[in-house]
């Protein structure tokens, strides 16, 4: 970064033209392999770098700097660009090239086959199934076709480390528009219209928590940041932090503007430390160009950030509970009111405002763009005043809301799609089908508050209302697809067995309540259950939902309702028939060696505890003392002889 200080609207607008010159090869629609200049784009997620993307851009510098490259190529590392089961990932602009599954050992191939000279490196282009043929294009591959990335838009394509990149993709801009053009009423006004819902998990309206916010009469105000995500197998805001900090920064000054806070706060865990850092270099040159501090970009507005480390408490994700650990207390959450909006209820007994990075990343584009443009997008449908000014919201949602899509999916990743898109649509045509060719048995949305989605309800459009309607909810963004292999009871008790261990302890229901139900459901799945059980664990189930404290107790029970309600069934085999239907129980199956044996001596070769015996095209038998049930030996099977008994 070398630029001058904003200290003007006009210091902006000369900022974005100087910097925009910086993203010419990767805005271009001339999509160009003979270009001579060319952008290196390589995921820097924390995905990425788990699998070797720093020695891979290292290695693609190295090419480079040995064809004399320098002054044309640049190889700029990004944020995640969301298909993270073709890992580690290379785009290449203008070319508009899109290479996955890429290893450092390529970089040199890329470099003299791609840049030098001209051609495509087949081999690490993506195989779109259903077209059975590699694909050079992104937006035409089945796993970004059906997306609407907003919140999502600058992931992938921005290096996060560089202010100039987000100016150059007119970032800021929105917070100059709400400067110079908006009172603080008329920008809460604009997120009202919007229909805006917090993306944390409650779906309460956004424009209206900062309306009850700026009506309070207070000295200080405080507009808080919440980045605790801490549901397993989300990462939808620390993939936003880790690619486009800066969307944050500027979302949390308008919400300050709006409500007439001047401190900020991001609560993040300490178990982000890519984010964290990313986060960090953000505000320092926000702060150094006078995008943040006192009277920014000339004006009577001041604010700053400041990061708040977190333990990695699940529970700190409620905002009493978020707002005590800031403040150095237990991360206990309190009974409400007062609310953090209320003089007494927040950070310090402060008015404060809470949402998720999810949210705040969407704000600037919906005041860049405006309410109308934002409010088109989904299934909302809301009732307006005479002046256009939204009253109530009657059905569905507006905007897009991202998935952290996960478990028996081929392609696993973050999907950005609009409100109201079908379960179906997302995983079988954006997720690709279930993993290995087996059948659907059900997706988990919400994470560990969530609830069990059934084939039954598969076309049901995504909203807050709807997924509440079959028994789940949206939660933060978590969907987990299960297949017939996954057994439910035993899913049930991974998620029992997390929450119990995230209770903050603070209240009897959750602290000991979701412990009891842990012990029924082991002894579920390891054949200790009765029938008798089931009903015990159904009615202290929707006890614990009733007299919790705070949202982790009280949705805890989720999965346990859900799988009951629509997997009876699978719980009776294991109380009554002591059987587990999909194989996952250990202790409720055995492996046995039919008669369709070859003797083809796999399974023996396979089996890593050496319980399989047996001589070459003779019948093998396993050992049920050594056996530890892996399914290696299933799966190594040419006549598909072992089988569950």
């Amino acid at each position: 970064m070398n630029m001058a200080k904003i200290t003007s609207k006009e210091d902006l607008l000369a900022a974005y033209n100087e910097c925009k010159a910086q993203l010419c090869l990767r805005c271009t629609s001339e999509h160009n392999i003979n270009s001579a200049k060319k952008d290196i784009l390589c995921c820097g997620g924390t995905g990425c770098h788990a699998s070797n993307a720093q020695a891979l851009m290292d290695n693609l510098r190295a090419a480079i700097a040995k064809n004399g490259l320098e002054n044309d190529v640049r190889v700029i590392q990004t944020g995640c660009f969301g298909f993270c089961a073709q890992g580690p990932i290379v785009k290449i602009m203008p070319d508009n090239v899109f290479y996955v599954q890429v290893t450092p050992e390529d970089a040199e191939e890329i470099v003299e086959k791609h840049v030098v000279g001209k051609q495509l490196v087949e081999r690490l282009l993506f195989v779109e199934p259903q077209l059975k043929a590699r694909v050079q294009d992104y937006a035409k591959m089945s796993f970004y076709a059906k997306q609407q990335r907003i919140s999502l838009r600058n992931c992938g394509l921005l290096d996060p480390e560089d202010i100039s990149e987000y100016i150059a993709n007119e970032g800021y801009q929105a917070l100059a528009k709400c400067l110079f053009e908006m009172k603080p009423a008329e920008v809460v006004q604009e997120v009202l219209n919007s229909g805006l819902c917090g993306r944390g998990g409650a779906g309460f309206p956004t424009g209206l928590k900062w309306k009850i916010a700026s009506s309070v009469a207070a000295d200080e105000k405080y507009i808080i940041c919440n980045a605790d995500e801490g549901d397993p197998g989300a990462f939808m805001d620390r993939s936003i932090m880790e690619g486009d900090p800066n969307s944050i920064i500027e979302a949390m000054a308008i919400g300050a503007y709006a409500i007439g806070a001047q401190h900020g706060l991001v609560y993040i865990r300490a178990e982000y430390p890519l984010a964290v850092n990313r986060l960090q270099i953000a505000i320092d040159e926000a702060r150094e160009l006078g995008l943040l501090g006192n009277n920014i970009m000339g004006t009577d507005f001041c604010f700053d950030i400041e990061i708040k480390l977190g333990a990695g408490a699940f529970v700190c994700g409620e905002e009493t509970a978020l707002i005590h650990s800031m403040e150095g207390q237990r991360g206990e959450p309190t009974t409400k009111p007062p609310f953090p909006a209320n003089v007494g209820g927040g950070y310090w007994g402060c008015s404060s405002n809470v949402n998720n990075v999810e949210t705040y990343a969407t704000i600037p584009e919906i005041i860049r763009k405006g309410a109308a443009w934002y409010s088109k997008i989904g299934n909302w449908k809301a009732e307006f005043d005479e002046n256009g000014n939204w009253v109530k919201t009657i059905s569905g949602n507006s905007g897009t809301k991202v998935f952290a899509l996960a478990g028996q999916i081929n392609n696993v990743g973050l999907v950005e799609v609009p409100m109201g898109t079908t379960l179906r649509e997302i995983i079988y045509e954006i997720g690709g089908g279930i993993s290995g060719g087996r059948e659907f048995k059900a997706v988990q949305t919400g994470g560990p508050s969530g609830g069990c989605i059934t084939a039954e309800n598969l076309d049901t459009p995504i909203d807050y209302m709807n997924l509440s309607k079959i028994g789940s909810m949206m939660g933060s963004g978590g969907m987990i697809v299960l297949s017939d292999k996954d057994c439910m009871p035993a899913m049930a008790r991974f998620y029992l067995d997390f929450t119990k261990d995230e209770s903050c302890g603070k209240c009897t229901p959750c602290r000991i309540g979701t412990r009891r139900i842990l012990e029924m459901l082991d002894k579920i799945c390891e054949g200790n259950g009765t029938e008798e059980m089931l009903v015990d664990l159904e009615n202290l189930a929707k006890t614990i939902t009733d007299t919790a404290l705070c949202g982790l107790g009280q949705t805890a029970p989720n999965p346990i309702l859900s799988t009951l309600r629509y997997f009876k069934d699978e719980y009776i085999a294991h109380v009554r028939d002591k059987r587990c239907p999909s194989g996952t129980c250990r202790k409720l199956f055995r492996l046995k060696i039919n008669e369709s044996c070859i003797g083809c001596t796999k399974c023996k070769r396979n089996c890593p505890v050496n319980a399989i015996t047996g001589e070459l095209k003779q019948l093998h038998v396993i050992d049920q003392n050594k056996c530890i049930k892996c399914g290696a030996c299933i799966d190594g099977c040419p006549k598909k002889a072992i089988v569950m008994e």
